[in-house]
């Protein structure tokens, strides 16, 4: 099944974990640390402080808005911010849907942006879509992630949420590794 089909058959709280699990991948690029959105991610288990978390989480990344000319970073890193300004308040209903999307869009973006490899010329949306021929490492890797953790929340429910941190917290790691090599890259 398509990335498209399984964000259209989700329920909020697989489409409020599905947007901040690509939200939580691209942290590295706002400056944050691996625990800035966990308070979020007990939001989604409990139900509980989601907007009082959500004001937290925000204060706390950078929000900063780099100057022209933009390097692939400094868009990736916009596109970052905008997937956190956007998060829905309560994510519930049409708003946390549409998040979720962009969320899904933005996220493989900034790793086709990111990319030393080339991703051929499928745009996002060929992606989300199922088209991959040629697609690039980078963007294969979190295409997969995107479907696992719906896949997760589909089968498990909020037992899933578990598990879909730990495919968000691996993908991050594959991010913050790639910004580090790219930003050795040009020192």
């Amino acid at each position: 099944m398509s990335l498209v089909e399984l964000v259209a058959q989700a329920d909020d709280r697989g489409l409020a974990a599905s947007g901040l699990a690509c939200l939580d991948r691209c942290v590295p690029l706002l400056g944050g640390d691996d625990e800035i959105l966990r308070p979020l991610w007990a939001s989604l288990v409990d139900g509980e402080a989601w907007q009082d978390r959500l004001e937290q989480a925000r204060a706390k990344l950078d929000r900063g808005v780099p100057e022209a000319p933009l390097t692939d970073e400094d868009e990736a890193a916009l596109l970052a911010r905008r997937m956190l300004d956007a998060v829905p308040a309560p994510p519930t209903g049409p708003a946390v849907r549409a998040w979720a999307h962009a969320c899904s869009v933005a996220a493989l973006q900034i790793h086709r942006l990111l990319d030393v490899g080339d991703d051929g010329t499928s745009s996002v949306t060929a992606r989300r879509e199922g088209r991959t021929e040629g697609m690039s490492p980078l963007v294969a890797a979190e295409l997969r992630r995107q479907v696992t953790v719906l896949e997760l929340l589909a089968d498990h429910g909020a037992g899933g949420l578990r598990l879909a941190l730990d495919v968000s917290t691996e993908g991050r790691r594959v991010l913050r590794a790639v910004v580090s090599r790219r930003a050795r890259g040009r020192v």
